[in-house]
C-alpha cells in the first residue's frame, strides 16, 4: 500500500525517512533522549491528534470526548500505579511545563525559588534569568560542593534558612547522583517551603524501583515521560489530593489550552509498558551501563562530576584531560563517527553555555538497542579514542567503521520502525 505521506508531501517524508536513518545509524548518548516502541509511536500518530479535549474526563468543552476521556483515564491510572500518589495530571506538554503547572499553582510572581544551578547540574526551568521562571519568581541557586561534585546539604540548609524561599527544587537535568529527597523535604518544611522534585530525567528509573523516590518526600513531583519512561513526549504532575483542584487549574487554562491527547495516548502506552517485569530489567542495565561507562572513562584518564555515577548518565569534565578541547568541539568530532552526545556546563564552568567544558553521556537509548556492560565499554573506548584523536582522518573512519558494526548488530526498529 502506498505511503500516504510520501504521494502528499515528499519533502516531509523525506526529512523524516533520514531522521530515521539517523537514528538507525549512529549512537544516541544524549541522557535525554530515547528510542520508543512503535506501539507508542503508532499511538502518537494517530487520530486523535483531530480531538479538542480541553478540561479533563467527565468535564470537557467540547463533545465527542468519550474516547479520549477513556485514553486519558487509562493513562492515569498507570501513572498512579508506577510512581504513586494521590493525584496525577498527565496534560503538560512538556516537563517544563509539568514545573510551570506547579509554580502557578503556588507561586505568586515575586515569590522565591531556590534550586539547582544550571552549570551545577540545574534546568532552564528551575528558575534560569532567560526562561519564564527566572523572569517571573526572585531566585537564588545551590551548588555542588567543587570538591566532592555532590549537593552538600547542611550547606543548602543554611542558605535556605538565610534565603527563607517559598519554594525548593530538586532535581536535575546534568547532576549524576541521587539526590537525598527526604533531607530536601525537611529542609523545605523547616522554612516552611514547598517541595517540587523534578524527576524529568529518572521517571524511568524510579517508576522500575532501581532510583529512590521523591513521591513520599516532596509535596509535587514533576517528571518528563520520553526519557527513562519512553513513553509519548510530555510531562507528568504528581501531588496530593489537596492541591489537585490548583494544579488542574494551573495546568488548564492556566498555562496551556487542549490536550494533546495523541501525546497522552502515547503516554499511556509506554506506561503500560513500563508496568511489564521487561521493564525492571532494561532499568536495571541502564544504570549498570552508566556505570560501566564511568568505569571505562576512568580508566582512560577521563575527569567525571563526582567522580562516577548513580544512574543513567555521566559528566565528563574535560579540563583535566584535554585542557584545549572544548565541549563543543568534542560533540562535533563524536558526530563525526556516529556518536552522538550533548556539549554541556560542568561546575564551575567559564565558557559559554554554547561551548562548554564537558559533555553529557548517557545510556538510555543504547540500552533500549540492547547494549550490554561489554557494548557499552566498547564505546566508551571508542568515544575516548576520538577524543585523543580529533584531527586524525583515518582514526576517526576506524572508529565510524565500529560504530556502524554496533549500530547493524543492534538495530533500533528490526523492521525498519515507522
Amino acid at each position: 500500500m502506498p505511503d500516504p505521506l510520501t504521494e502528499t508531501d515528499p519533502a516531509v517524508s523525506e526529512a523524516i525517512a533520514g531522521e530515521r536513518e539517523r537514528q538507525e545509524s549512529t549512537l544516541e548518548m544524549i541522557a535525554s533522549e530515547n528510542h520508543a516502541s512503535e506501539a507508542v509511536l503508532a499511538a502518537q500518530g494517530s487520530v486523535l491528534t483531530n480531538k479538542y479535549a480541553e478540561g479533563y474526563p467527565g468535564a470537557r468543552y467540547y463533545g465527542g470526548c468519550e474516547h479520549v476521556d477513556e485514553v486519558e483515564r487509562i493513562a492515569i491510572d498507570r501513572a498512579s500505579r508506577l510512581w504513586g500518589g494521590d493525584h496525577v495530571n498527565v496534560q503538560p506538554h512538556s516537563g517544563t511545563g509539568a514545573n510551570m503547572g506547579v509554580y502557578f499553582a503556588v507561586l505568586e510572581p515575586g515569590d522565591r525559588i531556590l534550586s539547582l544551578d544550571l552549570s551545577h547540574g540545574g534546568h532552564l526551568s528551575h528558575g534560569h534569568h532567560v526562561n519564564f521562571s527566572g523572569q517571573l519568581y526572585e531566585v537564588e541557586s545551590y551548588e555542588v560542593d567543587p570538591d566532592t561534585g555532590y549537593v552538600d546539604y547542611d550547606a543548602l540548609a543554611a542558605q535556605a534558612e538565610a534565603f527563607d524561599p517559598d519554594l525548593i527544587v530538586s532535581g536535575s537535568s546534568a547532576y549524576p547522583r541521587e539526590f537525598e529527597w527526604e533531607r530536601i523535604g525537611e529542609i523545605a518544611t523547616s522554612v516552611d517551603a514547598y517541595h517540587l522534585a523534578d524527576m524529568a530525567h529518572i521517571t524511568g528509573l524510579v517508576a522500575a524501583g532501581v532510583h529512590s523516590s521523591p513521591v513520599p518526600h516532596a509535596d509535587f513531583v514533576t517528571g518528563s515521560t520520553h526519557k527513562t519512561i519512553r513513553s509519548g513526549r510530555g510531562g507528568v504532575i504528581i501531588c496530593d489530593e489537596a492541591p489537585a483542584d490548583d494544579v488542574d487549574s494551573a495546568v488548564f487554562p492556566g498555562s496551556q489550552g487542549g490536550p494533546l491527547m495523541h501525546n497522552i495516548a502515547g503516554k499511556a502506552v509506554g506506561f503500560g509498558e513500563a508496568l511489564e517485569p521487561e521493564f525492571g530489567a532494561y532499568a536495571r542495565s541502564t544504570v549498570e551501563n552508566a556505570k560501566a561507562l564511568a568505569d571505562a572513562f576512568r580508566d582512560r584518564g577521563l575527569s567525571l562530576v563526582s567522580g562516577g555515577t548513580d544512574k543513567h548518565l555521566v559528566l565528563v569534565d574535560l579540563r583535566d584531560s584535554h585542557v584545549d578541547l572544548t565541549g563543543k568541539e568534542a560533540e562535533e568530532t563524536l558526530a563525526e563517527t556516529g556518536i552522538v552526545v550533548n556539549k554541556n556546563t560542568v561546575p564551575g564552568e567559564t565558557r559559554s553555555p554554547f561551548v562548554t567544558s564537558g559533555i553529557r553521556v548517557g545510556t538510555p537509548a543504547l540500552t533500549t538497542r540492547g547494549f550490554g556492560v561489554e557494548e557499552t565499554d566498547r564505546v566508551a573506548h571508542l568515544l575516548v579514542d576520538a577524543l585523543e584523536s580529533p584531527d586524525d582522518d583515518a582514526e576517526l573512519e576506524r572508529i565510524a567503521a565500529d560504530v556502524d558494526d554496533l549500530c547493524a548488530t543492534y538495530p533500533v526498529y528490526r523492521d525498519g520502525g515507522s
